[in-house]
């Protein structure tokens, strides 16, 4: 009885010993064996492992990928134009040595903050030397991955692997807004006002155009028709000139009927004129031949 009573605590320390030397890394994180604060092992495959009990102890770090969202902040673009982004950036401890030597017993939450210090100072340096107008438009894909590279670099130094970095909203400050949209309204105007005098120079250009263009179209129809006149004219006159050099006789009596068809019009055929007058050598009787 005596004998048992000996043996029994022996076997619970023993049984305690043994359970608290023995610990499981889980396969979505990795551990640090420390002694005294030193590390003493490094346990980054999942299983079980040993540490000495009392002496030693286990810290675990998770060793999934981690997001992190940045608090919004202001960046003043080269345009001077104040701009309020919100990020946020996916890592991960790629070094669990390296990330204990830097943070110490803080842990994750310490890292964060100087995570957060580090994409901060990225973001402002890489978004103040390009314009608004990259930030806002498709090559903010760039400027994403220039600030992630420029933080992996630094990062590394924490044990940690930056692995992306998200724009995830680009707003104008509130007391910017109103300034920002009346400015852009008066660029539009002023664009506006430009087209509309550049269209009217265009239509002036054209109309002026047009003008000239008819005015030649008209002169040229006009000296044509002076011409085709002119030579209608001609050979009317050559006709005329030849008719009246074959028959005299004939060609005076068709141009007397012609001038007594212009005088004698509508009903006023009345002329005071003197009988002996030669307008009616066609219209006299020939008395002596009745």
């Amino acid at each position: 009885m005596r004998k048992t009573t000996y043996l029994l605590p022996i076997v619970v320390i023993a049984i305690a010993g043994l359970l608290s030397s023995v610990f499981i890394v889980d396969e979505r994180e990795k551990a640090l064996v420390l002694q005294f604060g030193r590390v003493i092992d490094v346990k980054e495959e999942p299983g079980l492992a040993f540490k000495i009990p009392l002496i030693q102890e286990v810290v675990r770090y998770d060793d999934r990928i981690l997001s992190r969202d940045i608090d919004p902040l202001e960046v003043t673009p080269l345009d001077d134009r104040r701009l309020v982004v919100d990020a946020f950036a996916r890592y991960r401890i790629s070094d669990i040595n390296q990330f204990r030597q830097a943070v110490g017993v803080g842990g994750i939450p310490v890292a964060e903050n100087r995570l957060d210090s580090i994409l901060r100072s990225e973001t402002r340096e890489i978004l103040g030397s390009v314009s608004s107008n990259d930030i806002l438009s498709t090559d903010r894909a760039a400027l994403m991955l220039r600030i992630r590279n420029g933080a992996i670099s630094e990062a590394r130094n924490l044990g940690i692997e930056v692995i992306d970095v998200r724009l995830k909203r680009t707003d104008l400050p509130t007391a910017n807004l109103e300034s920002t949209f009346a400015r852009m309204r008066a660029e539009r105007e002023r664009e506006a006002a430009d087209e509309i005098a550049r269209g009217n120079e265009a239509a002036q250009r054209v109309r002026a155009l047009a003008d000239r263009t008819q005015v030649e179209i008209v002169s040229d129809a006009r000296r044509d028709s002076e011409i085709t006149r002119g030579e209608a004219d001609a050979e009317r006159n050559a006709i005329f000139a030849k008719a009246y050099g074959a028959d005299q006789e004939f060609f005076e009596f068709y141009r007397s009927l012609e001038a007594y068809r212009g005088a004698l019009q509508g009903n006023n055929s009345t002329m005071v004129l003197s009988p002996d007058s030669d307008f009616f050598n066609y219209l006299k009787s020939d008395t002596k031949s009745e």
